[in-house]
């Protein structure tokens, strides 16, 4: 597992109060050989020494921590395996000794790493609609047809002087009614590359909320005190199942809640089976919205209105310098606020300690979904009061990651596959049912995976069933605490599935399972 630059962290906060390492190694009751060795990150410190050393310094010890620099150590062993920059000896072993010593030079390295990605991205998402997309054909070739006629009838005009006045009139038709069609055609073309643009939007704000959620490392006791507070309000109105939820928005917002019929055509708008039309304040659910869907939308949209103050000052990070990342950003504190109105924190945490973190026991205690469970354990992260820190990863079918919140340290794909070993993808074979699986990565870090396939139900017979798979993952040393451990040998290295990231940059040479060429060098595995 990657660790933090904590020792450089050290030696520039110590050098900045005027501290020389005797003085410093004197205060903390060690020798000064062992305070050297810990400032130049050759030795792992925690615990009591930690604390002790961030109060003498005078700052945090998430500060010493910097769970944004693993981030970051993680995203710059990825540049080092990056194809293009093969020819250059990059060792992914000296990214925590960049990060360390140069955080804004790797900051700057990484913002345009990300730009140059994202382009490529858009690069190619234009140039699959270049190949396959019927509309773009076909205004393509549109635009030739009228350019060709254009160009035939001037020719004409050019070639043969002996035309009459009528067929010379004719020609000039010809070209003004083809000139006004392609002039029709152009803009139409200019804005299916402009729709493109936009669909295939810039990768960075993703990967700035990502940071943002990681920072905070997904807690946020601003949101936790406004959902407490909304909480209390709605005790007057019954709580917080779907019937109160409807009774609360329609009382004090005058908003309606309606359910669509499975019969006829579904209108556009609709994300996660909800929308909110703001001109009728209605909050609309398609045919197939579950009860549990239903109540955590409701509880969405009374955290959006009630808790807007709160959620905006979230925002206002540094980390997202984007209205796109901040857009982005806005959803994810909406759907926390919705959390605590459901899982409120001390209860929720009571409850998953004496079943072990059973996943299907909570959601029937709380007639809520297997997703919307797993993303409270996620944010489960008070310091005074923890549960076990999980990381979060959702997929579709086709193995695409269309949704995830890391762990420091853990080597989490942004998008696209991962390794086809992870527990997320093999739960398809079984939906609905939860599986686990023991593994390592090449770094030998272990962990224990937890993953089910769940299916969104169709609103009528005529529409087919969509699977997804949410996984939460969590370190082998937490594992014991969960229901998802019993009968496994944790000690044993042979219980553990070897897995890796994703193939093409997985160093396991050996692997049987590989579906990319690997661009890692054989016998390279990093820290």
């Amino acid at each position: 597992m990657d660790r933090a630059p904590v020792g450089f962290r050290i030696r520039s906060k110590r050098k900045a109060l005027g501290l020389t390492q005797a003085e410093l190694a004197k205060r903390l009751e060690i020798s000064p050989s062992y305070l050297n060795l810990i400032e130049a990150n050759k030795r792992q410190i925690g615990g009591a020494l930690l604390q002790k050393i961030a109060a003498l310094l005078d700052v945090g010890t998430d500060a010493l921590t910097g769970r944004a620099e693993l981030r970051m150590i993680a995203d710059l062993r990825e540049v080092a395996l990056e194809p293009l920059l093969q020819h250059i000896d990059l060792s992914p072993d000296l990214a925590p000794d960049l990060v360390g010593r140069h955080p804004d030079w790797t900051r700057a390295l990484l913002t345009l790493y990300r730009a140059w990605r994202d382009q490529t991205a858009i690069a190619n998402a234009l140039s699959d609609r270049l190949n396959q997309d019927p509309v773009l054909g076909n205004a393509i070739h549109q635009m030739l047809s009228h350019v060709t006629a254009i160009r035939s009838s001037l020719e004409i005009l050019d070639d043969v002087p002996e035309l009459d006045d009528v067929h010379r009139r004719r020609f000039h038709e010809i070209i003004s009614m083809e000139s006004h069609r392609l002039s029709e055609t152009t803009p139409l073309l200019a804005g299916l590359f402009d729709q493109s643009a936009k669909v295939f939007h810039a990768a960075t704000p993703a990967d700035e909320v990502d940071d943002f959620m990681l920072q905070h490392n997904a807690w946020f006791p601003v949101l936790e005190q406004a959902g407490d507070e909304i909480r209390q309000r709605l005790v007057r109105y019954g709580g917080t199942d779907e019937a109160s939820l409807t009774e609360y928005l329609h009382s004090k917002h005058a908003t309606t809640v309606a359910r669509l019929s499975s019969e006829g055509p579904k209108p556009g708008g609709f994300r996660n089976l909800t929308r909110f039309d703001s001109e009728a304040s209605q909050v609309a659910f398609l045919a197939n919205a579950p009860r549990s869907t239903r109540r955590f939308q409701l509880a969405r949209q009374i955290a959006r209105v009630e808790a807007a103050a709160a959620i905006e000052s979230q925002l206002e990070d540094p980390l997202l310098t984007s209205d796109t990342a901040r857009d982005r950003a806005r959803s994810a504190p909406s759907s926390y606020v919705a959390g605590v109105l459901v899982f409120p924190y001390e209860q929720f945490l009571r409850l998953v300690a004496d079943c072990r973190y059973d996943i299907e026991i909570v959601g029937q205690h709380y007639d809520a979904s297997y997703e919307q469970v797993c993303h409270r354990l996620v944010t489960l992260r008070n310091p005074d009061l923890p549960g076990v820190p999980f990381a979060f990863l959702r997929s579709d079918p086709a193995g695409f990651i269309t949704k995830r919140f890391p762990l420091p340290g853990l080597p989490l794909v942004r998008g696209g596959h991962a390794c086809p070993l992870w527990a997320i993808f093999n739960s398809y074979q079984t939906p609905s049912r939860t599986i686990r699986r023991l593994v390592e990565f090449p770094n030998g870090a272990r962990y224990l995976m937890i993953a089910q396939a769940v299916t969104k139900q169709p609103a009528s017979f005529h529409e087919a069933p969509f699977l997804q798979s949410v996984m939460l993952i969590c370190d082998l040393r937490h594992a014991y605490r969960t229901v998802y451990a019993d009968g496994l040998d944790l000690s044993s290295t042979q219980a553990a599935t070897p897995v890796g990231p994703r193939c093409r940059v997985c160093p396991r040479s050996d692997c049987r399972f590989r579906n990319e060429d690997q661009i890692v060098e054989a016998g390279m595995t990093p820290r």
